[in-house]
């Protein structure tokens, strides 16, 4: 059928062309911008999937950022943490060379200590002054905060490496101890030991009491004043009142005594010549003090006499000890006699050893401390006064010699390690070798191991005849390791050790609970390391029951994910590192400044303790930041960039053009869009065919 009002043909060519201008556009416009999806037209389900992934991929790359932010800011406290452990390994060395006291002088300690209080500064200085973007890193600003909540006084040294405080903000932490940490120990029960004795006797001497006499003579008168027993002339008292002077003068007849001039002063009324003798005997014994014998009562006394007073005496005794100079039972049963010999030189004493017995001899008027001299100058003997009382002398005939005294007590020292032994010590900080003697006591064997307990780290205690070795430290790793080298059958040693020649123990750890966790013990140490709680913390010792604590807040929080959930955050503690905060269970590390507890002057061993706590801290905190920065920061951007690396190719295969094809589809399209274009021509065209018909 031949149409002019609708050219068929040419409509269909027109569809069809501009369906391939369409896919022509279509491929211009992926080609030209690299994507398949231009317009949610081109593939909303694709589009919608893109978009997802495109808003992973932007999360996952600032997420690559923080963490890449993190090991900057890691890296930077490393560095001065670094700088903190080069300043303390100095002052460890200015610490050991200080202690060679011997060979330095006064002033070359104090140089050291000198750089010992800079290195102090110093280290201050760095908590302070290390920074990133402003934030200071190591002053404690970084470190978690804490409030204790039961029984939290029974914790120490609490450190909280790393800690996920969820929504809240906070989390509560319960300490559960099971089982307190124990020190190794090993006990040894030494035979009680006896010191040597030396063998002892004790002569009595005794002085029998004597009245002071006094002869007084006037004019042809002569009569005997002696001193009354019991009143102020007695004995030795009456020794003093040496004189008896007699006066006449006014006043009724008198006798007064002076114990400050030592005088018995008689007065008589009467004139010279008239008074009788009777007159002055009851002058004299009107006192009460004197009696007077001899002389004639009537007659009558010329002149002044005087008469000095001797011979009184108190009664007493004094103890002379007399021991042999060698212990042992050998002198025992020696016996020591006192007797009078007129053979003798008079007012001496002497001694002698007769038949193995010593006889001491007297005459006259003998000292005590002659007597003791007489018997020290025996070989073999020594005495001694060793109480007296009364008169100091032993005199006169009528003094009655004391008993033989026989020497006892002396015995052999017993007791203490039954042989010579020599055993080897050890324990965590080393081993010792020490030697005693046969008859050594509980306290000489806990004297030698406390002696040399820094090198070996056992410590000796006494309880009675046992004597206790215990770890200086708690824990698995506290040992007591006793090893006897050379000891006879029968020793002691070995037999505490059931015959055998070694004997060992070791400590325990603590056993405990975090928030219902198994914790890991140390000694008194536990700690625990979770992906949610990582903290370490001493126990007291011995101590067992629940502590409990919140963490309310610090730490440094980093994201280190592409979604904001805890899960997907580590907060980390960094603890301060100035003087006052560098320490342990042995001191903090400001107490090795000038004037402090453990300066060089003073207890270089106590800093010596100080600093390698210290050190052993900062290190432990250097590889925590390193493992952090190792395990978790490395390992987590190597995870996201894996995961960016597949999120992008699953967004690339979505949304990204292909070349290739679309090069081949552009081509099929320039093509049928000229063949398109050819088409339409000839169709145009083909009306013009009925102008043929009508000519």
């Amino acid at each position: 059928m031949t149409r002019v009002n609708t050219n068929v043909g040419s409509l269909i060519a027109q569809t069809r062309l501009n369906r391939t201008q369409d896919q022509l556009q279509t491929s211009l416009t992926r080609l030209s911008t690299g994507l398949r999806i231009n317009s949610g037209k081109d593939d909303p389900a694709g589009l919608i999937a893109s978009e997802s992934l495109r808003s992973d991929i932007t999360a996952i790359n600032k997420a690559l950022s923080n963490t890449q932010r993190a090991g900057q800011i890691i890296a930077t406290a490393d560095s001065a943490l670094g700088q903190v452990s080069s300043l303390l390994n100095d002052m460890r060395g200015l610490i050991t060379e200080a202690a060679n006291n011997g060979a330095l002088s006064d002033n070359e300690i104090a140089a050291n200590q000198l750089q010992l209080d800079a290195s102090l500064e110093a280290i201050n200085r760095v908590s302070q002054s290390a920074t990133f973007q402003g934030r200071k890193l190591l002053d404690g600003s970084l470190d978690f905060l804490t409030s204790g909540t039961s029984n939290f006084n029974k914790l120490s040294d609490v450190r909280i490496n790393q800690a996920n405080l969820g929504s809240s903000g906070s989390v509560s932490v319960s300490v559960n101890v099971a089982t307190a940490a124990t020190k190794a120990s090993l006990t040894l029960n030494v035979p009680a030991s006896t010191q040597a004795a030396n063998a002892k006797a004790d002569l009595v001497v005794t002085n029998a009491a004597a009245q002071a006499t006094g002869t007084v003579n006037v004019g042809a008168e002569s009569f005997t004043i002696t001193a009354v027993a019991g009143q102020d002339a007695d004995g030795l008292e009456g020794n003093a009142f040496n004189t008896v002077n007699i006066t006449y003068g006014a006043g009724s007849a008198s006798a007064t005594y002076d114990a400050a001039s030592n005088t018995l002063n008689v007065s008589l009324t009467q004139a010279s010549g008239t008074a009788t003798v009777t007159n002055l005997k009851n002058a004299i014994t009107a006192g009460g003090d004197f009696t007077v014998s001899g002389g004639t009562g009537s007659n009558t006394i010329t002149g002044n006499g005087t008469a000095t007073m001797s011979g009184g005496r108190d009664a007493g005794s004094s103890t002379i000890s007399v021991v042999s100079d060698t212990s042992g039972t050998a002198a025992n049963g020696v016996t020591v006699t006192l007797s009078e010999d007129n053979s003798i030189t008079n007012n001496t004493a002497e001694a002698a050893i007769v038949g193995g017995n010593i006889e001491v001899k007297v005459k006259g008027t003998v000292s005590r401390s002659a007597i003791a001299s007489a018997i020290n100058n025996l070989s073999g003997y020594s005495a001694s006064i060793t109480a007296s009382s009364g008169d100091q002398s032993y005199i006169q005939a009528s003094d009655t010699p004391p008993g033989a005294s026989t020497l006892g007590g002396g015995g052999a020292a017993s007791g203490g390690l039954t042989q010579d032994v020599v055993f080897q010590l050890a324990g965590k900080a080393g081993s010792e070798v020490i030697n005693l003697k046969a008859g050594s006591s509980v306290s000489n064997l806990a004297a030698a191991v406390n002696l040399v307990k820094d090198s070996t780290g056992v410590e000796a205690t006494v309880d009675g005849n046992d004597v206790e070795l215990t770890s200086t430290l708690y824990g698995s790793s506290a040992f007591v390791n006793l090893e006897v080298i050379n000891e006879a059958t029968g020793g002691t040693i070995t037999s505490n050790l059931g015959g055998a020649s070694k004997g060992r123990d070791t400590g325990s750890d603590i056993v405990a609970t975090v928030n219902g966790l198994a914790a890991k013990g140390d000694g008194n140490v536990l700690s625990i390391n979770t992906s949610t709680l990582s903290f370490s913390t001493s126990v007291e010792a011995a101590y067992t029951g629940a502590s409990t604590f919140n963490i309310t807040g610090g730490g440094a929080l980093f994201q280190l994910g592409p979604s904001v959930v805890s899960s997907q955050q580590a907060r980390l503690g960094i603890a301060s590192v100035n003087t006052a905060s560098l320490g342990g269970t042995n001191g903090r590390l400001y107490q090795l400044g000038s004037g402090e507890t453990f300066n060089l002057k003073t207890d270089s061993a106590g800093a010596a303790k100080v600093i390698n706590e210290v050190i052993d801290k900062v290190a432990s905190l250097r590889g925590r930041l390193g493992a952090f920065q190792r395990t978790t920061l490395e390992s987590n951007s190597v995870s996201l960039s894996d995961t960016l690396s597949n999120l992008t190719e699953a967004e690339s295969s979505i949304r990204d053009a292909d070349f290739a094809k679309e090069t081949a589809g552009l081509t099929r399209a320039q093509i049928l869009v000229q063949s398109g274009t050819a088409v339409l021509g000839i169709a145009n065209q083909s009306s013009q065919s009925v102008l043929g018909l009508l000519r």
